[in-house]
This record gives structure tokens, sequence and C-alpha cells, in this order.
């Protein structure tokens, strides 16, 4: 699959404090690859450096065969965290301005733009100023706006904030269809559920390091055990002494049990005690949430091929 950005080694530091350690990733055209990490891991400082805003102290970041101040920028969609439209210009003409910036032909824009506006329920709107709309139809502006030019690889900051679950649809169809055309995505955001459901590979960064790098499915069985959720009246000693349980929780009436790394759940299943209370039962990997939760609280209770992950 053809690199489309090549992120190489990536250091760097501010008042002497290393933020960014020996970054390395690759984006492919067509895919959606997530960049993970808890606040302050050097998820944002990475990004700003692929865009240029800053510049690393060591390292490369390779698009388009270009490096450095000779990437074509024009060729980049940003959807940034914050919001970045000015507040009293029209929509229609904050969206011809930015299309305008990255050198896209104006009447194409207008084109574009009013198929979008439709798209995404703001069709009459494009008169309206930013700072009129909601929170909501500020961000499809805001997403609108990086796309238009028709970037080769697309950068989404939280690309979900502030969107109701109608509109988080539309969002996730877009993105997909965009990948689906060769756009390359690299896509930040804590919402672990839509990473898991969207994305093809992920890297994951914990205090400015690397700690995840791969597709979903190897993600998943490096370091997501099965678990058990059972809701029924079990005493927590008895399910810890289960063979193949690693530990156990509770959680609102749920027992969940954490099984061993080579436990083969349908014959774990076969041998549980008919003495057990089950009224409901569930058997699943871990979910990327629960992988996230315990490297950013730096929990080390998961296992990577058996031994906790650093």
């Amino acid at each position: 699959m053809e690199v489309m950005l090549s992120v190489e080694g990536l250091e760097k530091s501010f008042k002497h404090k290393k933020v960014l350690q020996q970054i390395t990733f690759d984006v492919h055209k067509g895919e959606i690859m997530a960049i993970l990490g808890p606040n302050g891991a050097g998820k944002s400082t990475t990004i700003r450096n692929i865009m240029g805003i800053l510049y690393p102290d060591e390292g490369s970041i390779i698009f388009h065969h270009a490096t450095g101040k000779e990437i074509p920028r024009h060729k980049i969609g940003y959807l940034p965290e914050e919001r970045g439209l000015y507040k009293n210009v029209k929509v229609m003409d904050i969206l011809l301005y930015l299309a305008d910036l990255k050198d896209y032909p104006l009447k194409k824009a207008r084109e574009r733009a009013m198929a979008y506006l439709r798209k995404f329920d703001l069709e009459g709107k494009e008169n309206v100023s930013v700072e009129e709309l909601s929170k909501g139809m500020g961000q499809k502006v805001q997403f609108i706006s990086s796309i238009l030019h028709e970037p080769e690889l697309l950068i989404l900051d939280e690309p979900f904030s502030g969107l109701d679950p109608v509109s988080q649809d539309l969002f996730k169809e877009e993105i997909k269809n965009l990948a689906k055309s060769g756009t390359a995505i690299l896509l930040s955001s804590h919402q672990m559920n839509l990473v898991e459901e969207m994305c093809d590979r992920l890297f994951m960064i914990q205090h400015g390091q690397k700690v995840i790098y791969g597709t979903l499915d190897d993600v998943k069985k490096q370091y997501a055990n099965f678990k058990c959720t059972i809701r029924g009246r079990n005493e927590r000693t008895v399910l810890e002494q289960l063979p193949g349980v690693e530990r156990v929780e509770e959680r609102e009436g749920l027992s969940i049990l954490f099984l061993l790394k080579d436990v083969n759940p349908a014959a774990w299943l076969r041998n549980l005690p008919a003495e057990l209370d089950i009224h409901e039962l569930s058997i699943d990997r871990i979910s990327l949430h629960e992988i996230f939760v315990d490297i950013a609280a730096d929990k080390h209770l998961l296992t990577e091929g058996g031994q906790a992950h650093a």
C-alpha cells in the first residue's frame, strides 16, 4: 500500500523537556489511521509538526517526497480541535476564502461547498455568519473547510466534538467515503468506540513515546485478552478462584472476569461450575477503551505476549 505520510524519528523539546521521543509511523493512501494518547502525551505536538506549525528538533516528516518547508501544504486538509473560523464572516465566504488559500478553483469550491452544506443539513446557512451557528453547526462548517479542496492527506483532531449522534454518523460516513476514494486520514480522538469502529491502524503515544502501533486486529491479539461478563449473585472470591481467571472487577451488578492470555474461551465456558448464578453471560475481547485506559493510567493490568506492558 502506498505510503502518503512518513514520520521518522521525530523528537521535540520545550524548555529542556523532551515531549516527543523517536516518534515513527506511516499513513497509507486510503486508510484511516488513529493517533491516540491521553492529554499531554504528545499528539497535538506531533500533528503541529506535520502541519508545519512547529518544526522538529530531530527526525523528518515526508509527504509527496518532500520534507520541511517544501511539503505541499495545499494538498493537506486539517481540522483542528480548537474552533478556528472567523466568527463575523459568512459561512460561504469563509469556505471560499480557505479554499482559495489552498489554490483550489473558486467555482468548483462553491459547487462543492453547496453540495456539502446540503449533505450536512446546512442548506440556507451559506449567508449566515459563523457566530450565529450552534457548536455542532460550526463543527460541520469547519469539517467542510478541511475537505473542500480535495486533500490527499486529511488530519482530523477530535472531529466528533460537539456533534449529536445523527451528525456523528454523517461524519463517519463521509470520513469512510474519503478513505475509499484514496484519501489518507490521520484521526485523533478520545472516543475509543468510534476509533475501534472506523480505523484500520492505530498509533498510541504515552509520555511522548510510542506504546502501540499496528492494525486494530494486531493490537487486540497483542493486548486484549478475553473477558467474561456475568450478571448474577456470585461471591467475588469464588469467581477469582476459577481456573484461567486473572482478576475480577465488579461494576453495577456485573462481575467481569478477565481471563489469562492463553485461555480458550469455548473450553473455559464448558468448564464453568453448574452452581454459578448466571442470569446473563457474554464473552468478548477487551475493548480498545479498556486498553487505552490501562495504558494511559499506567495501571499495567493488561499483558503483552504474556507480560505486563511497559
